[in-house]
């Protein structure tokens, strides 16, 4: 099964009184549509992002800043539904799921997006959807009633679609439609209700912005790791993604780079998901001689298959000898990319120990990582 996802982001900053797309606004040092991206492009093959026209060079550098790719941009129209009208355009023939997305809304879980999916492609539409939880009234003429809040609903994104039923919808009517599973329903499709999710608010209001701050910063979670490897003739020298030249190189089943090794433990501490022995074992012949940022990226994975994202690390390589700091910008910059971080996030210190112990005698290399990422599963509400 393919899955295209649309990220309509080419709104603007009105009700909430910026003065700018209020998609670009930083949300704890990223963009808003940031962790947008960041959640669709884990569960799809194919990503399109909807951008007015005159905003599409920042958007493209915010996104190169954070390392992420989307296969395609298109401009926006003068209403929501035109944006969609010109993704679903640029959707490849052979996507069986569409997701229709909002940038606005940052804090989409894994799970809640795989129960649309699944519940799309079993019925043909599907939305998640949270039970209205206050007491409404209605006001006419002056005159106010309370109105009974039993099976209403507030509708969330991503809403999910069979491509072929999306498409259809949106050929079959040239009405506006603020919410996508409207035009399904007028061609007299069900339109499936799943489990959304309370921390899936959408950034309309400037005091959004700070729920959605409250929610990420009572997210995170930290860990610690550790690693130190052996100096061996014949061993290329790699720490940090950098091959450094040296007499010597680190003795290990993959490429025994302490520091990235270091960090796959911090980050996986984090989560609470074991360590790189568990995941890597230096018992499976496939990870012999592995490239460490490899396995880096695929700890992302295993991270964001669980609802966990990266937010911020810090490497302290322990070291007598070579001179590491000329190649720690390029640590910085292999680190980033491999964990979809800006670089002010990601921080690479080398020190010696003065000649004491067994890295001051040059016999091996020590390095430690403290990682801060973002707890965006479910179970943690």
């Amino acid at each position: 099964m393919k899955i295209a996802g649309i990220i309509v982001a080419a709104g603007s900053g009105t009700r909430l009184g910026a003065q700018r797309n209020k998609v670009l606004l930083p949300l704890l040092g990223q963009p808003i549509f940031i962790h947008a991206v960041r959640a669709l492009r884990a569960q799809c093959d194919e990503l399109i992002l909807v951008t007015r026209a005159d905003e599409a060079a920042e958007f493209e550098g915010l996104l190169k800043a954070h390392h992420l790719v989307v296969d395609k941009m298109v401009p926006g129209g003068t209403e929501r539904r035109f944006s969609v009208e010109n993704a679903l355009m640029e959707v490849q023939e052979d996507i069986d799921i569409v997701l229709v997305h909002d940038g606005a809304r940052p804090l989409a879980s894994p799970a809640m997006i795989e129960r649309v999916i699944h519940a799309a492609a079993k019925s043909g539409a599907a939305v998640p959807a949270i039970p209205v939880r206050d007491t409404l009234r209605r006001q006419m003429d002056g005159v106010t009633e309370t109105v009974s809040r039993e099976g209403l609903y507030q509708v969330q994104t991503p809403q999910g679609f069979q491509a072929g039923l999306i498409r259809r919808a949106y050929q079959n009517s040239d009405e506006s439609a603020s919410d996508d599973a409207g035009l399904v329903e007028r061609l007299g499709h069900p339109v499936l209700l799943v489990a959304g999710d309370a921390r899936n608010l959408k950034i309309t209001h400037q005091e959004d912005i700070l729920m959605a701050q409250q929610l990420l910063n009572a997210s995170i979670q930290m860990g610690m790791g550790i690693d130190a490897h052996r100096l061996v003739e014949g061993r290329d020298l790699v720490l940090g993604g950098v091959t450094i030249p040296h007499a010597k190189g680190l003795l290990g089943h993959s490429d025994a780079d302490a520091a990235l090794h270091a960090l796959m433990d911090a980050l996986l501490g984090a989560c609470a998901l074991g360590d790189i022995g568990q995941h890597f074992p230096d018992t499976d012949a496939q990870f012999k001689g592995a490239n460490s940022l490899f396995l880096l990226r695929e700890t992302r994975k295993i991270m964001a298959a669980q609802g966990f994202v990266p937010h911020q690390c810090d490497i302290t390589i322990l070291a007598q000898k070579p001179r590491l700091a000329p190649y720690l910008p390029q640590m910085r910059a292999h680190i980033a990319g491999a964990l979809q971080l800006p670089l002010a996030q990601v921080s690479v210190k080398a020190t010696t120990t003065e000649g004491l112990d067994a890295v001051g005698r040059e016999e091996g290399i020590f390095a430690q990582a403290i990682a801060l990422v973002y707890n965006l599963a479910e179970s943690s509400i």
